[in-house]
């Protein structure tokens, strides 16, 4: 399986070069194999493809000091003029024949190895804390999946994607170690204790420490002996003192089905499970001959506007599958492994113990499906049971919910995001809807919030806890006298948090109103403590004179970048006192989580333990502890930088502005030991995602800090940092809607004035220079790619648009944060579809698409379309599909050859001569062969040919 490639370019005399024998093709290549770049460098001017039957094809190009060749493949056979003329005829068999259209050899391919060893440096591990913040694990990530990975079996069913062999979702990640630290009293770490008892390799998920923290459960993929390669998840658990683990249960006999829920704590020791119900028989059989039509209908009217959804279920056989793999048989396993089945089987979607661990809120899904949104929106009934399984009352049943209308903040009619006071032993709480569900609807109060506790029958003892104005949006327990409830509105960006007594009748009292837009105005999100029952609440500070305090843990925005930082806020004055800072000048450092444990008391201000995390420019993440009340700091990581390559690469966090006066910002991005002054110019990218503002001030306050360290994704454009290149990360495009204006129907006036500030602003630094800037985004940044070269040509020599859509008519019941429907807003749609303007884009645009793209709007669809029209307007273009890949790629095949494709279109738009060379004949050689000019040369001397206008002048040595 190979990635589908498909180009269009336009037509060249070039093409007579690749049309004959071999031998003269051959001879044809070697005349036309070396040409005479800056400072009389060699280089291999071919394409050559990754047959498999050459080793040293497909191994990745690399610049070498002792080679004479810059960019050519280092193999150890050819050492003569005659092995080396039988490679260029090999090389000629197999050459990508991109000038005329035709699709590229199959194979994937290999980025520089300067990118791929970014790529694949081992992952951080991730951390864990025990609740008595007393225990630490580490746990150790795997690289990039394999693509065969990505091949198991897949069904897509009522907007899931489902591993058929393992009835999981599909294509998790996992773990495959866990170690165990103590946390010694003066904040530094004991010796390392590895899990010791299970298998190797191991594939670990789902790890859950007990309410004690004594215990560590996980599961882990075991293979069947079945010879078909299926696998299952059994249950495991650990010890933490000795690091001995043990099976619970695992196939073939049981295992656990993690298609919505996987397993919760009861107690000290005893677990909770889904696992997959052993009366299961086989798959359903899709019929060979059809036993009817496919109908949908709308019979009686009703008014159903649903987003583009994917992998919806869209027959009998689709809603058969989704049962078998989603039934789940309920298990209550002990440590000792003994299990007792609860109920019958049924699509369990969540099973939440109550605080005291002697009660069950249990979340199913019921008949009948539908066929237009997916399973989220199926009719839910909630039922609370005891620990041990026995039915007590049925908390809501809830219909279909497929005509929520599209309009921001509309919700489910009936009792939502039912749960379990975090500070009550069993009390549930529940919202209720006053609108509708309709956001359209003007009516005060909009929601309101209830609590219950299980004791009483049916709707005895139902209490209104607070009445909300705007829609809830969460709220976070502390006692019978204090919770936060939350607030907000998108239309008018409003939020709010208010003070409500739970116990007590007291009148709420409003803590903050502010608009989401201000960053500057955060206050920052109170911390929280564990309580006795393994919940976490309201983290109340005890100072000595008696006084309680809210601690909050803040970003810290400001016009300077961020600035996290630890507050005590006064409750009844809103008195703010600042405990923590980060420092300013080199570091950015923030807090990661409370470790003080005081289960059921406030903490003692005197002795305060959080953790935090510390970096720089050039330094990677650590973790420190900090312990009050000396502020002693305790560095508990140390983690090696994962690229040293670039270590010391620059970030600066820059300001500009456009044209209407809005304030602009982003972070631009230099190689190692660059200085413009003497270098000069480099190629630039500019990689960036629009977003929607209801404010101009608010749109341009700063966002991040200039000293955070550069983490580079595998699919980041700060890759291209160790080719050269300068990158613009993230710079500002706000999309501004002011009152009653829609921000959309200037979507492209906006968009075009973000860029051209921009780029004017990296031109006037020296950093780049007009002909060598590029644009690329993914998804909505890829929307915005297609745009600009549609509508602002003259700023970027070539774009790169990943997983994105074009079309906007495709989109008809809304896209992103625009509301209305195409009906309601034709023009903007239009306007807005790069799609309609392929006649108009005559720059280079490189479209990689996944296959199996399962985002809302981003259909794979849109980019083969987009393609076509483009082709058929003349425009240069390439269309990258992903086989097996979603919206956001995962295999480190798919992946290295995204960055193959990436580097190759840069480097033959961004760093070539114009597309229509002095002879006639394009001379964009295929990057992967043709490299960088080697560094350290005068960029004068690059600049003096009248025929090297517009491309890179080098920078100094790396």
């Amino acid at each position: 399986m190979f990635p589908r490639i498909t180009t269009a370019a336009a037509p060249s005399s070039c093409s007579a070069h690749i049309r004959p024998t071999t031998a003269a093709t051959a001879a044809a290549i070697g005349s036309l194999a070396f040409d005479r770049a800056p400072h009389s460098t060699r280089r291999l001017r071919t394409l050559v493809s990754s047959r498999p039957a050459y080793p040293f094809l497909g191994c990745g190009f690399f610049r070498h000091s002792h080679f004479p060749f810059s960019g050519i493949p280092i193999f150890s056979h050819i050492h003569n003029s005659r092995n080396f003329v039988g490679f260029l005829s090999r090389a000629a068999v197999t050459m990508v024949s991109a000038v005329t259209g035709e699709a590229e050899a199959t194979g994937y391919h290999l980025p520089p190895p300067e990118i791929q060893v970014i790529v694949d440096a081992s992952p951080t591990p991730a951390l864990s804390f025990s609740p008595k913040r007393d225990k630490i694990l580490f746990l150790k990530r795997r690289a990039l999946p394999s693509l065969s990975d990505l091949a198991r079996p897949e069904l897509k069913l009522g907007g899931l994607r489902i591993d058929s062999d393992s009835n999981t979702r599909s294509r998790m990640s996992f773990y495959t170690g866990i170690s165990i630290h103590s946390l010694l009293e003066d904040g530094s770490l004991g010796e390392e204790r590895e899990l010791s008892g299970i298998p190797e390799p191991a594939m670990i998920n789902y790890v859950s420490w007990s309410k004690d923290g004594r215990h560590l459960a996980f599961s882990i993929r075991e293979e069947l002996q079945d010879g078909n390669g299926k696998s299952m998840l059994g249950l495991w658990v650990a010890d933490v003192t000795t690091g001995f683990a043990k099976r619970l249960f695992g196939p073939p006999e049981l295992s656990l089905n993690t298609i919505f829920d996987s397993y919760s704590w009861l107690d000290e020791s005893t677990l909770i499970a889904c696992t997959i119900p052993t009366s299961r028989g086989e798959e359903p059989k899709k019929p060979r001959t059809p036993i009817s039509p496919k109908i949908q209908a709308n019979e009686d009217g009703k008014v159903v506007q649903a987003r583009t959804y994917q992998d919806l279920l869209k027959d009998k056989h689709d809603s058969d599958l989704f049962d078998f793999y989603t039934t789940s048989q309920l298990v209550i396993v002990s440590l000792d492994g003994y299990k007792t089945f609860v109920q019958s089987p049924a699509v369990y979607t969540s099973v939440e113990p109550s605080p005291d661990g002697n009660y069950l809120l249990v979340s199913s899904i019921q008949k009948p499906y539908s066929y237009i949104v997916p399973c989220g929106r199926f009719p839910k009934r909630v039922e609370l049971w005891t620990s041990k399984g026995e039915f007590v009352k049925e908390i809501c049943s809830l219909p279909l919910a497929e005509d929520i209308p599209i309009a921001f903040n509309s919700v489910r009619k009936g009792r939502r995001s039912v749960g379990w006071r975090a500070d009550k032993p069993a009390s549930l709480y529940w919202v209720e809807t006053q609108d509708g569900g309709d956001a359209r609807v003007e009516v005060c109060p909009r929601d309101i919030i209830y609590t219950q506790s299980v004791g009483s029958k049916d709707n005895d003892g139902i209490r209104m806890l607070h009445k909300l104005d705007l829609r809830y949006g969460g709220i976070i327990w502390g006692d019978d006298s204090f919770a936060l409830v939350y607030e907000s509105w998108y239309k008018t960006r409003k939020t709010c948090t208010w003070i409500i007594s739970p116990e007590e009748n007291r009148e709420a009292i409003i803590l903050f109103d502010r608009s989401s837009e201000d960053a500057y105005s955060d206050p920052g999100t109170p911390m929280l403590r564990r309580t006795s029952f393994g919940t976490y609440v309201l983290a109340w500070v005890k100072k000595d004179d008696g006084k309680k305090y809210l601690l909050l843990n803040g970003h810290g925005a400001t016009p300077e970048g961020d600035i996290p930082f630890l507050d005590l806020l006064d409750v009844n004055t809103k008195e703010k006192e600042r405990i923590w800072q980060s420092s300013k000048e080199k570091y950015y450092e923030s807090v990661v989580a409370l470790m003080s444990d005081c289960a059921d008391s406030d903490l003692i201000y005197n002795q305060l333990k959080v953790l935090f995390s510390r970096e720089s420019q050039t330094e990677r993440p650590q973790y420190y502890m900090l312990l009050w009340p000396d502020r002693q700091i305790k560095q508990i990581t140390h983690f090696p930088h994962p690229y040293p390559q670039l270590v010391d690469l620059k970030k600066e966090l820059i300001k500009y502005s456009r044209a209407d006066g809005v304030q602009l910002s982003a972070s631009l991005y230099t190689p190692p030991n660059y200085d413009p002054a003497r270098d000069g110019p480099l190629p630039l990218i500019v990689w960036s995602y629009p977003g929607e503002f209801k404010n101009k001030e608010m749109a341009g306050q700063i966002r991040g800090s200039p000293n955070e360290f550069a983490g580079i994704g595998s699919t980041s454009p700060l890759l291209w940092l160790s080719r050269g290149f300068a990158v613009l990360d993230g710079p500002t495009i706000p999309i501004i809607g002011e009152g009653n204006d829609e921000a959309n129907d200037s979507y492209v006036e906006q968009l075009v004035a973000s860029a051209e500030a921009a780029v004017n602003e990296v031109i006037r630094r020296g950093v780049a220079q007009a002909k060598s800037i590029a644009v690329g985004g993914h998804s909505y940044g890829a929307f915005m790619t297609a745009n600009l070269l549609a509508h602002a040509p003259h700023l970027f020599c070539c774009g790169i648009a990943r997983a994105g859509a074009y079309n906007r008519t495709l989109t008809p019941f809304g896209f992103q944060n625009e509301e209305r429907t195409l009906w309601e807003a034709p023009q903007t749609y239009i306007n807005m579809s790069p799609f309609m303007l392929a006649n108009k884009i005559k720059k280079p645009l490189l479209l990689i698409h996944g296959e199996e793209d399962n985002n809302s709007g981003t259909l794979t669809l849109q980019s083969e379309r987009f393609f076509s029209a483009l082709k058929g307007h003349g425009a240069f273009c390439r269309l990258v599909l992903l086989p097996l890949e979603s919206h956001g790629f995962s295999a480190r095949e798919s992946i290295m050859h995204v960055l193959w494709e990436m580097d190759r279109w840069l480097q033959k738009y961004c760093l070539e001569q114009p597309l229509n060379s002095p002879n006639g004949c394009s001379n964009h050689a295929d990057p992967a062969v043709q490299q960088l000019s080697p560094v350290g040369i005068d960029s004068k001397e690059c600049a003096s040919s009248e025929e090297m206008r517009g491309t890179w002048r080098p920078l100094s040595s790396l």
